[in-house]
């Protein structure tokens, strides 16, 4: 199973009266077992937030129900702009850049191949190669799906364990990312069990016990 990505497609609600993710009293159980127990939290523009937790803890629980994957059993969710959908995986048998410029399409009608070229070049892939998704590695999976998950300019970003099989270089890299997209007003929630200490985060917390707990680290 690869990592999650998430993200946001753009679309027009009303003005409301709230940062661009609030959540209050969320809850969640599976069969006897709560996962999440009365959550609140918050994130606006510009914010880098970081959700540590074991695995199990709730955090892809947590994901899935703010993109609306999951069914809560209370609490509200309220979205400042967008709809969530989760990372469609990729066509195997088809090379990155078919991938890409399919998965464009579905919400534009003219693909930018500089901006994706740019993109890749970023994180050192190449937009042209010939080898199909199935013959990349992990890591370079990954790197796909970070790239996937930004393409649009989208402006609420949650990650779950985006770093999983990346090389140091492709690590820092990220992080570069991250902070450009916060510079640009963007929101960016990372789930994961590292530090992730070359990202400079407005907020972290940590997952225990199905709450959100602020955290030194």
């Amino acid at each position: 199973i690869w990592p999650s990505i998430i993200w946001l497609f753009p679309l027009c609600f009303p003005h409301r009266r709230f940062d661009m993710l609030e959540i209050k009293g969320l809850v969640k159980s599976f069969h006897s077992r709560r996962v999440i127990d009365h959550l609140d939290f918050h994130a606006g523009r510009g914010e880098i937030i970081h959700i540590k937790g074991q695995n199990g803890c709730g955090k892809s629980t947590l994901f899935k129900i703010i993109c609306d994957i999951l069914d809560k059993d209370e609490g509200t969710i309220h979205l400042d702009d967008g709809v969530l959908i989760e990372n469609p995986g990729f066509l195997e048998n088809r090379t990155l850049k078919e991938n890409l410029k399919y998965l464009l399409s579905l919400t534009r009608s003219q693909v930018d191949e500089a901006h994706l070229r740019k993109l890749c070049t970023f994180f050192f892939l190449d937009l042209e190669e010939k080898s199909k998704m199935k013959a990349y590695s992990v890591g370079m999976r990954q790197k796909a799906g970070i790239i996937q998950a930004v393409m649009e300019g989208q402006d609420l970003i949650l990650f779950d364990e985006p770093t999983r099989g990346l090389d140091e270089e492709s690590v820092g890299r990220f992080g570069e990312l991250v902070t450009r997209l916060a510079s640009d007003g963007k929101c960016v929630v990372i789930a994961s069990h590292d530090t992730l200490d070359d990202i400079v985060f407005t907020s972290r917390y940590r997952m225990d016990g199905g709450k959100l707990r602020e955290s030194a680290r």
